[in-house]
């Protein structure tokens, strides 16, 4: 049977057919729709799918379940393996029973990350084997492959599909059948505890199973050779699928070296590629992983061979290889320019700045914030999320931006530098349960004058309006507990915490000054829905406009726009939240 899928849910299908019995994650563009779709084909229930409270949680409960011998799945992107490091370094030593395999999605760009690292290099830190999917197709059949790979090598498989992998559709044959097997459950060993003699004596024996699994991809499908010309090109993942059809368009007479599964690199395979060829363009996304393993092989077995790539700066180091640049690299290294398909212009689409929707309860709570503090010394550090966006103008309330979590306390450092600024957190509720509450306790433990202020939007809105902890509902859409923000702020010892709703204007802004003039840690938690999850309520309009554009240069919601130097309310994008009637009384709500 065929499909036409997406990359994650080709994924997400190939861990449910490979039958994966625990699944957990938690939402980052572009892994997020691998887990939503284990859960789609989870119609019998028998799969445990959980958004866990952050990437360390959602590694460790695979763990647990893989060491109890059923299969399990962990989903993230490529920042929050930074946050599951520490769990998965060990797990590199203790080792895996049941077939574990852990998605991490980079992000070439990158297009809605912070950062363009290369999830290849965590493999080689943590010895895990790591395999790099080119399509969706090969997604789905390396999902269920690197299940079988994990329970061979007694290892977890980092599965590393990019952007372009993720959120493109392809034809997937279809397993009909879903892989049975009975689990003995956990069994008592000491292997599962991890101590410094264990940890030394696994690691000679991971050195010599590295040599061995080496041997294996070597012969593995997923890395080939393909052509017999004597114009190498080595590449993988989804810039194989470019340089593959650039290839067979002009008919190039090249030979390609396709690695699929790239650590432990295939060095039998990759010397019979350098023996085949005079000279090698290396092409991959984002950091020269294969390259760098080419020059190993050359210096070990003493072969020669011109390599151009990222080292040597003849390829670009950083952002994605899309069709046009991966074509003029190629007609740079082969010395001739290759003639067009079809000489479409190019149109430079008009650029459009991230902005808050219309409506959005964050543009509320940051202009109350903003409007309380005005005239006084003040920070405001931001965290990861929607909320990011109010570092834009006219509002300009997001002056730091690290990392999950780390707002709180950034602003913790701010403080104790600065005492006599008023240094404001910002952080959202899904953040808050994911790495905010540690950042809290700190922050009360030691002291610091700061005020943290909760978005509670009541969803994960960046990444698709996934649950979390805070809403009392599931990835399967069962009830859970809901851990109520306001009552852990209290338990964690904070001074002053008040809810409030931001669009209760004057009273938000009254809440903001009462917490600034509080000492230790004063928690605001503004409550709001996000507008896409709530109905209209109604609109706003404005009667005769001066042409003083106050509105627009206080808040700059997308709804007010200018026409004949005038003021009017887009009525197709207003969600008459009403934040406007609080700066003109000129404009009223319907």
């Amino acid at each position: 049977m065929k499909e036409i899928l997406l990359g994650n849910t080709a994924i997400a299908l190939g861990a449910v057919t490979a039958g994966v019995r625990v699944a957990a994650g938690y939402p980052g563009t572009p892994s997020t729709e691998v887990l939503e779709g284990v859960a789609k084909y989870n119609t019998d229930g028998k799969i445990s799918v959980e958004w866990s409270a952050n990437e360390k949680a959602a590694l460790e409960v695979a763990a647990g379940a893989s060491w109890s011998g059923v299969r399990a799945i962990v989903t993230m992107k490529q920042v929050g393996l930074n946050v599951a490091s520490d769990p998965l370094m060990s797990l590199g030593v203790i080792g895996t029973k049941g077939g574990m395999v852990i998605v991490v999605a980079d992000d070439p760009g990158p297009i809605s990350s912070q950062t363009e690292q290369d999830t290849r290099h965590f493999g080689k830190f943590a010895n895990i084997p790591v395999l790099d999917p080119s399509s969706p197709e090969e997604a789905y059949e390396m999902t269920k492959y690197a299940f079988e790979l994990s329970e061979k090598l007694h290892l977890p498989i980092i599965l590393r599909p990019t952007t372009k992998v993720c959120h493109s559709s392809g034809t997937i044959e279809v397993d009909t059948e879903v892989y049975q097997y009975e689990s003995e459950g956990f069994v008592k060993d000491p292997k599962w505890v991890i101590f410094p003699p264990l940890s030394y004596r696994r690691h000679l024996e991971i050195e010599q199973q590295q040599k061995e699994i080496s041997v294996l991809f070597s012969r593995l499908p997923f890395n080939r050779i393909e052509g017999n010309g004597s114009i190498g090109i080595a590449t993988g993942g989804a810039t194989y699928a470019i340089v593959k059809d650039i290839v067979e368009t002009f008919k190039l007479d090249v030979t390609i070296l396709k690695s699929g599964a790239v650590f432990p690199p295939p060095d039998q395979l990759y010397g019979e590629f350098l023996h085949r060829v005079e000279k090698v363009l290396v092409l991959e996304e984002l950091d020269p992983v294969i390259e760098e393993q080419l020059y190993h092989v050359m210096a070990v077995r003493k072969i020669e061979r011109p390599i151009r790539g990222k080292l040597d700066g003849f390829v670009t180091p950083a952002g994605e290889l899309r069709f046009e640049n991966t074509l003029d690299y190629i007609e740079k290294f082969i010395g001739r320019k290759l003639k067009s398909i079809e000489n479409k212009p190019v149109i430079d689409l008009p650029q459009r700045s991230p902005v808050l929707c219309a409506g959005c309860p964050h543009r509320a709570s940051f202009y109350a914030v903003k409007k309380a503090m005005r005239g006084k010394k003040s920070v405001f550090c931001g965290d990861i999320g929607c909320y990011t966006l109010g570092n834009g103008k006219p509002l300009e309330m997001t002056d730091t931006c690290l990392c999950m979590g780390a707002g709180i306390t950034v602003a913790q450092g701010i403080k104790k530098a600065e005492p006599d600024a008023n240094v404001f957190a910002f952080i959202g509720d899904s953040t808050f349960f994911a790495s905010g509450m540690t950042g809290l306790a700190n922050a009360v433990y030691n002291g610091t004058n700061i005020i943290v202020v909760v978005l509670d939007n009541s969803t994960t809105a960046m990444t698709g309006h996934q649950p979390h902890p805070g809403i009392g509902r599931t990835i399967m859409n069962t009830s859970s507990p809901k851990i109520d923000i306001c009552s852990v702020a209290k338990a964690l010892g904070a001074g002053f915490v008040k809810k409030v709703n931001p669009f209760e204007f004057d009273e938000a802004v009254k809440t903001v000054r009462e917490a600034s003039e509080k000492n230790g840690v004063s928690v605001i938690i503004f409550e709001a829905p996000c507008v896409a999850l709530v109905k209209s309520h109604g609109i706003c309009t404005v009667e005769e406009c001066t042409g003083c554009k106050k509105c627009i240069r206080e808040i700059g919601c997308p709804a007010l726009t200018v026409r004949a130097r005038k003021v009017e309310i887009n009525p197709a994008l207003c969600y008459g939240c009403g934040l406007c009637t609080n700066i003109c009384d000129r404009i009223i709500r319907l």
